[in-house]
């Protein structure tokens, strides 16, 4: 048989409340409106919102009491202010809250970082969408995004290669592709690798092109050779790849590139920029010539043997 529900909420402390106490309260923006469940507590009602809360009768002789609900208030407004969706507070961590995300996913952060994200010292990164970019970038170079790195720092990830090594890698080495796989032994000099040929625009300068050898020329130019990530909105555009041909290995485009610059130096050596003009924009010490040499350098990307060494 169902016995009946005898919960009933404790009736107030029958006593008055002396004056002293409503002048304390007073002082600390509060107003006593009842005693507690027992003597040692008493109904509060904040002066700053109207809304009333239990609070320990020496807290309000020894301290300042906090509004529950005015500082609920002040994390909805952080919140906003961060461009985040209050959902309240996190109940495993009394530090932290919940949020939704502009990309819609939700996430627990502590207030204190909502306070930096509308400082403007850092910004909100969604664990889902990060993890979504990582698998993303590790696929792109070969590879399958397993975790977190055992046995490296909080920068490796521990990834799949495609021949089934497994190996914890730098993840700035994944995302630009600067990655060798120690199980198969695909290295730079064994793999496929390219010599380019790049037109930069940088302010105040004429034209430059840059002759060189990457195994990926588009994270060459991007993560390597700028220095700035806003350069692109200097000058548009300011970096370019005008043409780049497959080599069969990396070692036998080192080859043929050097062979190249020889070449150019002995019958263009009024073409060679020295690096003091463009040091502060790229990140390489030589191989930048005039722009009157474009049209030369890709006629010899032309004529060069993919397979074959390039003749002297």
């Amino acid at each position: 048989m169902t016995q009946p529900d005898t919960t009933t909420t404790p009736a107030p402390f029958a006593a008055t409340i002396p004056d002293h106490w409503q002048r304390m309260a007073r002082a600390k923006g509060y107003r006593i409106t009842r005693r507690g469940a027992d003597r040692y507590r008493i109904v509060l009602l904040c002066e700053c919102c109207g809304l009333g809360h239990t609070s320990k009768r020496n807290v309000l002789m020894d301290h300042t009491p906090v509004c529950p609900h005015c500082v609920r208030a002040r994390w909805q407004e952080d919140a906003t202010a961060a461009g985040l969706e209050w959902l309240g507070r996190d109940p495993h961590d009394p530090k932290r809250g919940r949020y939704r995300a502009p990309c819609g996913h939700e996430v627990s952060r502590q207030f204190e970082l909502i306070k930096r994200i509308v400082a403007g010292a850092c910004a909100l990164r969604c664990e889902t969408c990060q993890r979504t970019k990582e698998e993303a970038e590790a696929t792109a170079a070969g590879w399958t995004l397993l975790g977190p790195a055992h046995e490296r720092g909080v920068n490796y990830r521990r990834y799949r290669h495609d021949c089934g090594h497994e190996q914890e890698i730098a993840r700035v080495n994944m995302r630009t592709e600067r990655v060798s796989c120690a199980g198969c032994g695909v290295c730079w000099s064994a793999s496929p690798s390219f010599i380019y040929c790049m037109r930069f625009k940088l302010p105040g300068l004429r034209p430059l092109v840059k002759l060189g050898f990457s195994r990926n020329p588009e994270s060459r130019m991007n993560w390597q050779l700028l220095r700035t990530p806003d350069l692109f909105e200097q000058a548009q555009p300011s970096g370019q790849i005008l043409r780049s041909i497959q080599i069969r290995t990396g070692h036998l485009a080192l080859c043929q590139e050097k062979k190249m610059h020889a070449a150019l130096r002995r019958s263009h050596p009024g073409s060679v920029v020295p690096a003091e003009h463009y040091g502060p924009w790229l990140n390489v010490k030589s191989e930048i010539y005039a722009g009157d040499l474009e049209p030369v350098i890709l006629d010899m990307l032309d004529r060069l043997d993919p397979g074959a060494p390039a003749p002297d």
